[in-house]
């Protein structure tokens, strides 16, 4: 009886082995990479061990899945992918939705969007998604007008109407926080200002609509979408749990989709 026993062990052992995968998922600073460690604890005991890879800006996570390097990544919202996919032919998907993280005015010298002056800088990111987005909030503080049609990819050569004369600069996104001493003001994504060490209730001037069409996703390549491994990544980020520890951290600055 007792070898019995031993037999069954090992073999419950081995099954439990056999089944446990490893994966990589590209994540960006902040928020993103700090919500998907506490996912990776959730996804251990369901047999998922996920290795959490943080890249510095948002163009490397794509090609790097493209490319085999990771299995997954989680920083981006649909249409910051779709731009991807047009301009790079990335055949990749979204499997989950997971977080919406408003975008915020910040500025070292003024209080309110309706302080800026005359001529004043005005820094947003540079890739055409997220530079769009920053655009369309600024129309939405009423600092702009936009030309009609332009979806949600406008451009600064879409603004129809500049009360402010305000100046337009264009960078990389992660390097807005660290250039805001040198504007008036930026547009900055929320993952990117939490790793800077802006606090987005309280460090913000305005902010950006909770109800956008910017949620965020987990994204595979194409024929993944049905492995196991990629319901049991959801199952752990839709979890309570996770849900709890955003709630718990971010107190509303971060808003969870399910």
């Amino acid at each position: 009886m007792k070898k019995l026993m031993t037999l069954i062990s090992v073999l419950a052992l081995t099954a439990g082995t056999a089944m446990a995968e490893d994966i990589k998922v590209g994540v960006s600073p902040g928020e993103h990479a700090e919500i998907m460690e506490e996912v990776a604890k959730v996804a251990k005991p369901m047999g998922l061990d996920i290795k959490v890879i943080e890249f510095s800006d948002y163009v490397v996570p794509n090609q790097a899945l493209a490319d085999g390097d990771i299995e997954a990544n989680s920083f981006q919202h649909k249409p910051y992918l779709d731009n991807q996919i047009r301009d790079r032919g990335f055949k990749l998907v979204p499997v989950g939705t997971t977080i919406t993280t408003p975008m915020g005015l910040y500025s070292n010298k003024v209080k309110s969007p309706a302080d800026l002056k005359d001529g004043d800088t005005v820094g947003i990111p540079n890739d055409p998604t997220n530079g769009g987005r920053a655009l369309l909030v600024l129309q939405d503080f009423g600092l702009i007008k936009l030309a009609d049609g332009t979806g949600l990819t406008p451009t600064v050569l879409d603004v129809t109407e500049n009360p402010k004369n305000l100046k337009f600069q264009e960078l990389d996104a992660a390097q807005l926080p660290r250039s805001l001493a040198d504007l008036d003001a930026a547009m900055i994504n929320t993952n990117y200002a939490i790793a800077a060490g802006l606090n987005p209730k309280t460090d913000t001037i305005a902010m950006e609509k909770a109800d956008n069409p910017y949620v965020n996703i987990i994204v595979v390549r194409e024929g993944d979408e049905t492995a196991p491994w990629v319901k049991t990544l959801v199952s752990a980020y839709h979890s309570d749990a996770v849900k709890k520890f955003i709630e718990d951290k971010y107190h509303g600055t971060v808003l969870t989709s399910w």
